[in-house]
This record gives structure tokens, C-alpha cells and sequence, in this order.
């Protein structure tokens, strides 16, 4: 165990691999009902019908969740071409079909090279975004199409793995906000044919990879056996890409209480080369031993406070 798991041992963030037919809920629910009540979140939900990563916040975990909706993530998504759904995927009703006979791997390549970079994405009828305080999926399940303001999101990487007659296989790393069935859709009718999302696996969330996700049953085990605690990355380790604040013994104990730190009391800086540059940026707050104490907000200029945004250990520790 890493000094970082050692200041807050059965906290972090747990990366599960959903399998079909969970929703998201559903494993939040399992895991909080398996570690007898723990705080349990998750960042980034995961359509039922979807597979793949879904990182667990798991105790004082859940309070870092605003500063993980940053992360990219990558999947792999399947196209199928020639069919519109009312949902973008194959969940939905066919809305129509279209012959693919014409559509060529050249012409493929050409449509799927005009989504790379930032692009504007219309938020799908069938999601959870908000209008007038309502979730956009109740009012498509009531019939009703709601207008709705364009979102710019950023494909940085969108490669074709294979094309196997009509089902166009996707490598797509995004920012956050990306909707792959809109994606899918889009590029669909971008070659005239329409499509949707035939099926989607999330392969990596950030640092969060297929290959160290556990199901819902390897959890269950490596809980029975006490060996939970190892599959936890540690909050320090979430926040990596924040810059450190280092601070003494007694100015970490103020913090505990939620005192700002005066800027003649950190220590020194580590992490981020340009964080004192970053004005009103999010930084991890280290005591020496190297525990992680608190987020705070970097000051705008060198003899201002650094005021806290979140404890993360508790007063008493």
C-alpha cells in the first residue's frame, strides 16, 4: 500500500467494468449494498445496452467528483449504416432503412475525416441533458422533440478499425459531453444512408483502463477475500494532473478546519510546472508526509490566500 492509500485506505476510485443489461445505478446500488452502506458515485454514466469502464467513487471519493469530468475518454463503437433509430442506437425504433450498396470504405473514410477536432453535437432527444428543468429523454418518451442549443465537444481521435458490410467498427477518444450514438448518427447521414450505434464498449476513462476493470462478481470476490482495497486508486493518484501545495504540520491542521492558507505558509510547489501561473486553478493541498489534505484554488496573484474547496480528510485524522 502507497502512503496515499495509507491516509485514506478505503477511499478512491474503483474502475468496474459494466457488462449489458446494468444501468449505472445498478452498480452503484450492488457496490453500496456490498460495502454496507459506504458512500458509493460514479463518474460518467453508461447507457444500459453499453459495456465497458465506469469509475466508482467509493467513500471520501464522491467529493472529487467535479474535478474528474475533465478527463477524455476512448471507446470503441461499432456504426451500422442504412438504419435511422429514434434513439441513435439499436435500442430504438427503426425509423427507416436505407440501401448501403453505393457506400464505399473510400467514401467511409472521407465522411468519418470530417469529425476529427472540435465540432458542434446536438444532445440526443433520448439523454439526460436538461431544458426548462426537465430530462430530455421524458419528453421524447412523452413524444415530444424539445429545442435544443448545439454543445461544442472535441473528437481528438476518430479512426475506422474495420468495415465489414454495413457495420463500421470506431476507435473515437473524446472530451467530455461526446455523444457516440449522435456521432454514429451523424456520420450515417453524412454519407446519405443514415445509421446508428449498433453497440459501444468505453475502453478507457483518463488513467482508467479495460484491462484493470473489474465486473460486478470480481468485486464481489476480491471483497470476500479483503483484497478491495488494492484494485483503489488513491485520490492523490485521480488528481494527478492537479498542481501541489505543500504545507507544514500546523498550517494542514487549519485547513482540516477549512482555513485558507496564507501564501507565506506553503512550503514549496510540486506537480504542475505553471501552477502558480493558473489563476483560480484547482490544487491538491499536501502536508510534508505527503497525505493529501484538502483542494484548494490557486490565488490569482503571489500574496493572496489559497482558499479551500474541499477537505478531504477529516478533522479529527
Amino acid at each position: 500500500m502507497d502512503l496515499a492509500q495509507s491516509c485514506a485506505a478505503i477511499d478512491g476510485v474503483l474502475t468496474m467494468k459494466k457488462e449489458s443489461g446494468w444501468t449505472s445505478h445498478d452498480v452503484v446500488a450492488k457496490i453500496r449494498h456490498l460495502l454496507g452502506g459506504v458512500k458509493v458515485g460514479h463518474a460518467g454514466t453508461l447507457d444500459p445496452a453499453a459495456t465497458g469502464v465506469l469509475p466508482l467513487l467509493i467513500g471520501r471519493g464522491t467529493r472529487i467528483a467535479e474535478y474528474l469530468v475533465e478527463w477524455d475518454k476512448e471507446y470503441r463503437a461499432v456504426l451500422r449504416l442504412g438504419e435511422t433509430t429514434d434513439t441513435q442506437d439499436a435500442t430504438g425504433t427503426v425509423l427507416a432503412h436505407c440501401t448501403t450498396d453505393s457506400v464505399t470504405p473510400e467514401a467511409i473514410h472521407a465522411a468519418v475525416d470530417r469529425f476529427r477536432g472540435p465540432i458542434e453535437q446536438m444532445p440526443p432527444m433520448y439523454s439526460a441533458v436538461k431544458v426548462g428543468g426537465v430530462p430530455l429523454y421524458k419528453s421524447a418518451r412523452a413524444g415530444k422533440t424539445i429545442a435544443r442549443a448545439a454543445r461544442t465537444i472535441v473528437i481528438h481521435t476518430l479512426e475506422v478499425e474495420g468495415i465489414q458490410g454495413r457495420d463500421v467498427t470506431l476507435r473515437i477518444v473524446c472530451s467530455k459531453g461526446t455523444y457516440v450514438r449522435t456521432l454514429c448518427a451523424d456520420i450515417g447521414e453524412a454519407l446519405a444512408v443514415g445509421g446508428h450505434m449498433l453497440a459501444l464498449e468505453r475502453r478507457r476513462v483518463g488513467p482508467l483502463t479495460i484491462d484493470q476493470a473489474l465486473t460486478v462478481d470480481q468485486v464481489v470476490t476480491r471483497h470476500a477475500l479483503g483484497r478491495l482495497g488494492d484494485d483503489l486508486l488513491s485520490l492523490d493518484r485521480a488528481l494527478d494532473q492537479l498542481g501541489i501545495a505543500v504545507v507544514d504540520e500546523q498550517t494542514a491542521d487549519h485547513v482540516r478546519h477549512g482555513a485558507p492558507v496564507p501564501a507565506d505558509k506553503i512550503l514549496r510547489w510540486e506537480g504542475a510546472a505553471d501552477v502558480k501561473l493558473r489563476s483560480q486553478a484547482p490544487v491538491r493541498i499536501h502536508d510534508t508526509g505527503g497525505c493529501l489534505v484538502a483542494i484548494g484554488k490557486c490565488p490569482g496573484n503571489s500574496g493572496d490566500v489559497l482558499k479551500i474547496q474541499k477537505v478531504l480528510i477529516d478533522q479529527d485524522v
